[in-house]
């Protein structure tokens, strides 16, 4: 029975680990603004940049292939209890803090957006800087020869220094480095950083084989994720920008609870989105958080 199980879990990380290579790498096609169009003074212009918690892979309706984007992500949601407001959404499945300078497929640089009449910008970039999928991949496969142990974090500790740790470390200049671009491009934007939602169990209590990661490792991964977030809110705070909290808006809706419950999709997905990541209701929450910051109520 134990060598069936580790089949389970072993092909269970693989298919994911298929999907999320698919949203990392989208193929180039024709791309959209979702039909919004920036606006030239008379309107207040809103460009979201992100990578694929952004664009939103796999919620129907999906209107840019290239960067799987959907027109119920938060960008779009956002957009409709801003009245008077245009949206440019160049987010993009796969982006790192490096494609806000170059094109991504049929994707232009997603700093090229931003001019001097944008007068709201989100953010939510480092996912990927640190290598979101590759860990997924990486602690899925490790779990199938030691479950109930921590052998992902093992892994990533191997020398002494946690590799994930410094990833994250790394990631703060690049983001500075944005920071610095979006406030140079679009010199009277309000400026919003957004962070990640909740992917695991706050309580560091493993779900294995729902999300076949090792019992030990729920609790690294869950710090790995706060210490980004914690990071992108210091990134923020010392660009003057303003910080979302994504995180404890959706405590309690992680891919280990249960569908309809989930904002979160586990690596097998029940409701259309990609694994590890957000469905249409994860993307409402993250709506809601950014409203709430740029102190707007209306229904969603």
């Amino acid at each position: 029975m134990g060598v069936g199980r580790a089949s389970i879990l072993g092909t269970a990380a693989a298919s994911a680990a298929l999907v999320l290579t698919a949203v990392s790498a989208v193929p180039a096609t024709a791309h959209t603004h979702d039909g919004h169009h920036q606006g030239h003074g008379h309107r207040d212009a809103y460009v979201a940049l992100g990578d694929s918690y952004t664009s939103g892979p796999l919620i129907p309706d999906q209107v840019d292939a290239n960067c799987a984007r959907s027109n119920r992500n938060y960008p779009s949601l956002v957009t409709r209890q801003l009245s008077g407001t245009t949206l440019t959404d160049v987010s993009c499945g796969g982006a790192t803090t490096a494609e806000m300078w170059k094109a991504q497929g049929s994707n232009p640089p997603q700093l090229d957006a931003l001019n001097r009449h944008t007068s709201l910008v989100t953010l939510q970039i480092g996912g990927n800087d640190i290598g979101f999928g590759s860990i997924i991949r990486t602690c899925a496969g490790a779990a199938v020869s030691d479950p109930t142990g921590n052998p992902c974090e093992k892994h990533y500790m191997a020398g002494g220094t946690d590799q994930l740790r410094a990833a994250v470390e790394a990631t703060a200049p690049k983001i500075d480095a944005v920071l610095d671009a979006v406030h140079h491009r679009a010199p009277r934007a309000r400026v919003v950083v957004v962070g990640y939602p909740a992917l695991l169990p706050d309580s560091g209590v493993g779900c294995r084989p729902a999300v076949p990661f090792a019992d030990g490792d729920f609790a690294y991964l869950r710090d790995t994720e706060k210490r980004l977030n914690t990071m992108l809110a210091r990134r923020a705070r010392a660009a003057h920008a303003t910080y979302v909290d994504t995180y404890t808006a959706t405590v309690g809706h992680d891919m280990c609870t249960a569908p309809g419950v989930r904002w979160i999709e586990p690596l097998t997905p029940a409701a259309p989105a990609a694994p590890a990541h957000p469905n249409a209701l994860g993307e409402k929450a993250m709506a809601g958080a950014v409203l709430d910051r740029l102190c707007v109520r209306g229904r969603i």
